[in-house]
């Protein structure tokens, strides 16, 4: 079913789900109107670099810009920029906008991201905490990090330890502060945790774990970070990356139902037949994992999202099953986790040259797989594992410990099975 030819397709957020949403569309050969409505100023671009080279890049940085400059005005696609949508009417199906007149759709797609999550403590002000999600944002980072500077970073999650990286890189002295009882605590095992804080300690970053903090005071130059136990941290600039919250706002206020994001189905529907959301806002259920719900901030889910939700707008009744895949590139490894680790019941080891390959698996099945090393020895075997998991697949545990069974030969064997 093609939406109506004069409202046609709204898309509220140019980031990476809405303009892969846009773009495909268009790939789809869908003749409509679509409007792509961003707050920002900039053209769509991509986030992973706000942490990493945005943070290291010799010359002055600009965005990684998302299917090129003129990949939108060359497939007709009407991109807004600078853009406030201030509420969704869905029995008139329009949109109120901060300036101009409402905006018609017959179909719309809530794309609207994540934004920080900030911190409630004494002292943690606009003006002595930084955050990152936008370009604006990695801007005033780069702009505090030079030689000798004192960077304490609020949060030991994949934000956090990139830009600690990256502040390293810059010739910074770097402390992470971590007030769960380890870093990565939410997404990575604790093996693989284990082995990426003591890369960072072995870098020369400062790592402390389990201790809470009370306030960040004023100082004549920059601030101080009051941990819970007493200790001081002296910092030319802070930064906290402690997770993010969807961005739900105008779909609560329009009636959208909300379960850790917009409510959607498996094609990525909402409860309004017309209206459907991708990307960090929304938590779907996932039919590899028994129907679990959930809702990934990862640029990969955002793609694919993005992807799956145009055949969607367009009539496709799929669900979106793809298996989650998340990376993070620090001190030139990378961590990589296909699945969901935490789905596991149990946990095989495969040594790789002294480099453990964890996989986990529930009654047997194979349900995620991590890594942290060079990316040499780390992304073709969790892009097999992927496709494993993808499959259904319940290996044999000795196979999965034996680095000299080749997973290629687990996936041909399941492949050949079916």
């Amino acid at each position: 079913m093609q939406p109506q030819a004069d409202a046609g397709i709204v898309i509220i957020g140019a980031g990476e789900a809405g303009t892969r949403a846009a773009l495909t569309l268009r790939e789809r050969h869908y003749a409509g109107p679509i409007t792509l409505i961003g707050t920002e100023t900039h053209l769509p671009y991509e986030r992973p670099p706000l942490s990493k080279a945005a943070q290291t890049a010799l010359d002055h940085p600009a965005p990684a810009i998302i299917g090129g400059a003129d990949a939108l005005a060359g497939q007709d696609i009407d991109y807004r920029s600078g853009v406030t949508v201030t509420g969704i009417d869905r029995a008139a199906k329009t949109l109120g906008l901060q300036d101009g007149p409402p905006l018609p759709y017959a179909q719309l797609l809530l794309a609207t991201g994540a934004r920080p999550r900030t911190l409630s403590l004494p002292g943690a002000t606009a003006e002595s905490v930084l955050y990152l999600r936008t370009f604006g944002d990695a801007l005033a980072l780069r702009g505090q990090l030079a030689h000798g500077i004192r960077l304490v970073v609020i949060g030991g999650g994949f934000i956090g330890l990139e830009v600690a990286a990256s502040a390293l890189a810059r010739g910074c002295t770097v402390t992470v502060v971590e007030m769960a009882p380890r870093i990565l605590g939410r997404a990575v095992p604790a093996e693989i945790a284990a082995r990426v804080a003591t890369h960072h300690r072995a870098a020369g970053i400062t790592i402390i774990e389990g201790i809470g903090l009370t306030a960040i005071e004023p100082r004549a130059q920059g601030s101080a970070v009051l941990l819970a136990d007493g200790r001081a941290l002296e910092a030319d600039a802070v930064i906290a990356g402690i997770g993010a919250i969807p961005e739900t706002a105008l779909a609560e206020a329009a009636g959208l139902a909300i379960e850790n994001g917009i409510r959607v189905d498996g094609r990525l529907a909402t409860d309004d037949p017309a209206i459907f959301a991708a990307g960090d806002c929304c938590a779907f259920p996932h039919p590899v994992f028994g129907g679990r719900r959930l809702r990934l901030e990862a640029w990969r889910n955002a793609q694919d999202q993005g992807r799956h939700v145009a055949g969607s707008m367009l009539g496709d009744m799929a669900e979106f099953a793809t298996v989650p895949w998340f990376w993070s590139d620090q001190h030139g490894d990378t961590l990589q986790i296909a699945g969901l680790p935490d789905e596991g019941d149990r946990t095989v080891v495969r040594d790789i040259a002294g480099m453990p390959f964890l996989f986990h698996l529930k009654a047997g099945r194979l349900v995620g797989a991590s890594a942290f090393g060079p990316i040499g020895k780390v992304a073709k075997d969790i892009r097999l594992a992927e496709m494993l998991i993808q499959a259904g697949s319940s290996p044999d545990p000795a196979a999965l410990a034996d680095p000299t069974i080749k997973l290629k030969s687990l996936l041909q064997s399941r492949v050949a099975a079916a």
